[in-house]
C-alpha cells in the first residue's frame, strides 16, 4: 500500500504523538507548531521537552510554522486545542487542498457557538473531507509504541476505511464508523464526566464511588448520544465507553488531574497546574446542548456548576447523594 502525504497541525502531546505514528512507512511527515520558538526547539532537540519529555521525535517528523506545507498533504491530522480549532483552520484553510482528508483529533464543543468540531471545520474549510478521529489513547503510552485501539469516523464508509489503512500501524490500530457524531458526542463529554471522577478521587469517596459514577456517567452520555441519533455501538464501543474508562481511572489524563485537584481543595484558578483540561471548556456548551434536546445530565451539571462557580464540590456530591430514587436507566 502507498502511503499518503500527511501533516499534523498543533504540537502538543497528541499531535506530536500522532505525527510519530503518522511516519511509520513515511519519508517526511511536517509537524506544524503555532510558537516558532517552540517549532525551533523540536527541530533541534528533537523532542517536545514540555508535553513528551524523555520521548524523541520519529526521524521522518519535520517540525514547522510554515502552513503552506499543507498543499501537499492528503491527510491532515489536526491536534489544535477545541477552543482554537475556528481560528486554526481559518488560518490553514488557503494552503488546504481539494477533497484532502481533515481528521479533527480533538474532543469538545466550540463555547458560544455550541458547535461540534466537525461543524467548525465544515464552516471554515468546505473544500476538505471531514473525519474523526478519538478514543481511548494517552499520548505518551502511543509515543512509546504501546498497543492502542481507536476509532476513526467519516460520512463515508470508503474514507473512513481509507484512513484507517493509511493511519494504523502495528501498535496503533483504528476501526472505522460512519457515526461521525457519535464519536464526538463521546469525546467531547467524557472530558466533562473525567473532571467528576477525579473530584471524587479528591475527595478520597473510594473506589466504589468512582465506578458508580463511571456507569452514571455513562448513562448520560448514552442518553445525549440517543438524542443525536447516535448509533448504540459506537457509545458503548472505544470512542464512548473504551475512553470514559480510560479517562475516569488515570490523572494521566488532564481532566481527571483538574478534578483531582478541585476534590483536594485547591482554587480553580490554580487546580490545572498550567495544562489544558479540554473538558472545562467543554461543560457550559455541553450542558446548552443537553438542555436543548431535553437531556437529563446531573453528573455533568454539577461539573458545569462547580466551574462555574455557582456550587462547590462538597455541595455538588451531596445533592448528588439526594437525588430522588428511581429506576436505573
Amino acid at each position: 500500500m502507498t502511503r499518503a502525504p500527511v501533516m499534523a497541525l498543533g504540537a502538543g502531546a497528541w499531535g506530536t504523538a500522532l505525527a510519530n505514528v503518522a511516519a511509520v512507512g513515511r519519508g517526511r511527515v511536517p509537524l506544524w507548531g503555532r510558537d516558532p520558538a517552540q517549532v525551533a526547539a523540536l527541530a533541534r532537540d528533537r523532542e517536545n521537552a514540555r508535553f513528551l519529555p524523555g520521548v524523541p521525535l520519529a526521524e521522518a517528523v519535520a517540525p514547522t510554522s510554515d502552513l503552506s506545507e499543507l498543499a501537499t498533504a492528503e491527510i491532515v491530522l489536526c491536534a489544535a486545542p477545541a477552543q482554537a480549532m475556528r481560528s486554526v483552520v481559518r488560518a490553514a484553510r488557503p494552503h488546504l487542498a481539494a477533497g484532502s482528508a481533515f481528521v479533527i483529533c480533538a474532543k469538545g464543543i466550540e463555547q458560544g457557538t455550541r458547535a461540534f468540531m466537525s461543524e467548525v471545520v465544515a464552516e471554515e474549510a468546505p473544500q476538505v473531507e471531514i473525519a474523526v478521529l478519538s478514543g481511548p489513547s494517552f499520548a505518551a503510552d502511543v509515543c512509546r509504541g504501546l498497543p492502542t485501539a481507536v476509532t476513526v469516523a467519516a460520512h463515508t464508509q470508503a474514507l473512513a476505511r481509507r484512513l484507517a489503512e493509511q493511519l494504523s500501524s502495528r501498535s496503533f490500530r483504528l476501526y472505522h464508523s460512519q457515526d461521525l457524531r457519535g464519536v464526538e458526542i463521546g469525546g467531547a463529554t467524557k472530558n466533562v464526566l473525567a473532571i467528576a471522577c477525579g473530584m471524587a478521587a479528591g475527595r478520597r469517596l473510594g473506589a466504589s464511588a468512582n465506578a458508580a459514577l463511571i456507569a452514571r456517567g455513562f448513562a448520560e452520555l448514552a442518553r445525549l448520544g440517543a438524542a443525536w441519533g447516535a448509533r448504540t455501538e459506537t457509545l458503548m464501543g472505544l470512542s464512548g465507553l473504551g475512553d470514559l474508562v480510560l479517562t475516569c481511572g488515570s490523572n494521566q489524563s488532564r481532566n481527571f488531574a483538574l478534578g483531582e485537584a478541585l476534590g483536594r481543595g485547591e482554587a480553580l484558578s490554580e487546580a490545572s497546574h498550567g495544562k489544558l483540561a479540554e473538558g472545562a471548556f467543554t461543560a457550559s456548551a455541553l450542558m446548552e446542548i443537553a438542555r436543548d434536546r431535553s437531556v437529563e445530565m446531573p453528573i455533568s451539571q454539577s461539573v458545569a456548576a462547580i466551574l462555574a462557580g455557582k456550587m462547590d464540590v462538597e455541595a455538588a456530591v451531596e445533592a448528588l447523594l439526594m437525588r430522588p430514587l428511581r429506576a436505573e436507566g
